[in-house]
């Protein structure tokens, strides 16, 4: 749904002859109005013109003129959601709003949200009640509003769907005006579905060294669990040449890693007559010496039929060594009930193969406590496989019924059950340290970002496990070697190695932080400073409003196009002969 005003045609109430009726027999003469003109004398009017200036180029934030208030923004959930995020933080800075990290001086909220589990849902639901009590602007994205957008609590609100984040600017600036819009609808290519809206569309990388990007939306499951199917739909990608390109713009823009995310990375092409294999081996050609690649989920049916050309992309240097492969229970009857179309078989055998074919490698996975129908024989299955495998990232859910799917239907295991299982696993994954033995060795790193307390810098080594180094500002974005000296639950510690060399792997100068990718130079050029996150001067305002009437113009229908153009053409004309007449 496309707003656009329709342009006034131009009308006279009085046909003229000649355009020089206009003038009248008792109006002066052009040569009388010369003459006289040299007995004027000029009068200087001064101003104050640093006020002048300041009150151009900073109109009040509480303006309804489109573009020029702040927004902050709030994302959930996971990395797919994170992009999306992204995207929509660099449409909106290179409108020219301002993108805050202070929710309180903000005009205008976004709040981008994730459906998976209750407790996500419940802090989308509090930030919404919170921006109505501040009176901001509320405009809602992600996966809880496309899933279920005739919930109460979002009655009367602006929404933007997940395929339509392209589109972010248009619903702002409607919910500025006071309107609540609404976009909800799938891409679509000849009643194909698309992967979602461009690759190519400017963003703000919350980590400017890092890069994120979906290779596909949606899933070829039906899990009896999910609310994400109801968001994201059935599978859809992305062609390998726009996301190749999209890669390599990345490492022209300073970009040191990059992360391939999707509901399921392991199904993608198989809608466009690919695979996930050939897609990565053309990513792997573009990727420079020292940068990396970490693969996102996915679901054990879908990589089976890849594990040997799997192996062989994992132990590529420049790809990091690690997969996450969630099982989410280690029965069989419950994996039934779930519908995740594999069996416990199915996830050991390609554990074992890349353990075996990759040394080193790092597995992630997903257990999910207390599913409806889960006996305590059920969960003991489940108990066994992590004390098995001993894996070193574990994420451990208590199950949560989500509305609308056919598991919340399912007679419910006792919440005091579910906790105490959720505990109980968690007492085993703790029980055991993962990188005690590799105390003593020496690794090379990849520094990406600051830990949470600030007091060191992230690192992680070739299996994509976290290396804590200290703060030295040259080692940020480049590749280091390090002693580990240290070990916890989640990371290790690593001592640079004196006069070991420092690899940059970037092949660009990194943005800097808030800066938007992606931005045509005669665009940046147009806005004034380069990158910036919202136009400086009232002209750059200027400039983008005149965009914005251009973009409603060509979306005239024929008719009023041309009654415009002929209204505009007379309006020339007038002036035109009136400077010739006053001259």
């Amino acid at each position: 749904m496309t707003l656009i005003e329709k342009m006034p045609s131009a009308s006279c109430d009085t046909l003229l002859d000649d355009i020089e009726d206009i003038v009248s027999q008792e109006d002066s003469k052009p040569q009388d109005r010369h003459s006289s003109r040299r007995h004027v004398v000029p009068k200087v009017r001064r101003r104050n013109t640093q006020s002048y200036l300041q009150e151009e180029t900073s109109p009040p934030s509480d303006s309804t003129i489109p573009g020029i208030q702040k927004i902050w923004i709030r994302t959930w959930g996971c990395s797919h959601n994170n992009s999306d995020g992204e995207y929509m933080a660099g449409q909106l800075a290179a409108y020219g709003y301002k993108i805050t990290e202070n929710a309180s001086d903000a005009d205008l909220w976004l709040l981008n949200s994730c459906t998976v589990k209750n407790p996500a849902e419940d802090h989308f639901r509090n930030s919404i009640k919170k921006a109505q009590e501040e009176n901001k602007k509320v405009v809602l994205a992600g996966c809880v509003p496309q899933a279920q957008p005739r919930q109460d609590y979002l009655k009367g609100l602006s929404i933007i769907g997940v395929q339509q984040i392209d589109r972010v600017v248009e619903v702002v600036e409607e919910t500025i005006k006071g309107h609540s819009v609404r976009l909800l609808g799938q891409k679509k290519d000849n009643g194909k579905r698309l992967g979602g809206a461009r690759l190519d569309l400017p963003k703000i990388r919350k980590n400017p060294l890092i890069e994120i990007i979906s290779i596909n939306t949606g899933c070829l499951n039906a899990c009896t669990y999910c609310k994400t199917k109801h968001a994201r739909g059935n599978l859809a990608s992305y062609p390998i040449d726009e996301l190749v390109d999209r890669a390599r713009q990345s490492f022209q823009e300073g970009v040191c890693e990059i992360w391939l995310t999707s509901e399921d990375t392991g199904a993608y092409g198989r809608d466009i007559g690919t695979d996930l294999p050939t897609l990565l081996w053309k990513l792997i050609e573009v990727i420079p010496e020292g940068a990396m690649l970490r693969l996102g989920m996915t679901n054990p049916p879908y990589i089976l039929e890849h594990l040997e050309e799997m192996a062989k992309i994992l132990n590529h240097p420049r790809v990091y060594s690690f997969l996450h492969i969630p099982v989410q229970s280690a029965s069989d009857s419950v994996l039934m009930a779930m519908k995740r179309e594999y069996c416990v078989a199915d996830f050991k055998r390609v554990v074992d193969f890349l353990k075996e074919k990759v040394p080193g490698i790092t597995i992630a996975t997903d257990i999910i406590c207390g599913f409806p129908g889960e006996t305590e024989e059920d969960f003991q299955e489940t108990v066994k496989l992590v004390e098995e495998y001993r894996f070193p990232s574990l994420f451990i859910n208590q199950f949560y019924p989500r509305p609308g799917t056919p598991a919340a239907k399912l007679e419910q295991v006792p919440a005091q059950v579910k906790k105490h299982r959720t505990k109980d696993l968690s007492r085993v994954f703790h029980s055991y340290n993962p990188y005690d033995h590799k105390i003593g060795e020496r690794q090379q790193v990849l520094v990406t970002e600051e830990s949470f307390d600030s007091k060191f810098y992230v690192a992680h080594n070739r299996f994509y496990e976290q290396v804590l180094v200290p703060k030295n500002p040259p080692f940020m974005g480049k590749m280091v070697e390090v002693d580990i000296y240290e070990s916890g639950k989640h990371f290790m510690k690593g001592q640079p190695v004196l006069d070991a060399k420092v690899y940059t792997p970037s092949i660009s100068k990194p943005l800097a932080r808030g800066e938007v990718s992606g931005l045509r130079q005669e665009f940046r050029n147009r806005r004034g400073t380069p990158g910036s996150m919202h136009p400086t001067s009232a002209a750059a305002r200027r400039d983008s409003g005149r965009s914005r009437m251009a973009l409603q113009v060509q979306g005239l229908h024929p008719d009023c196009a041309l009654g415009a153009a002929v209204g505009l053409a007379l309006a020339a004309l007038l002036f035109a002969f009136f400077i010739k007449v006053y001259n």
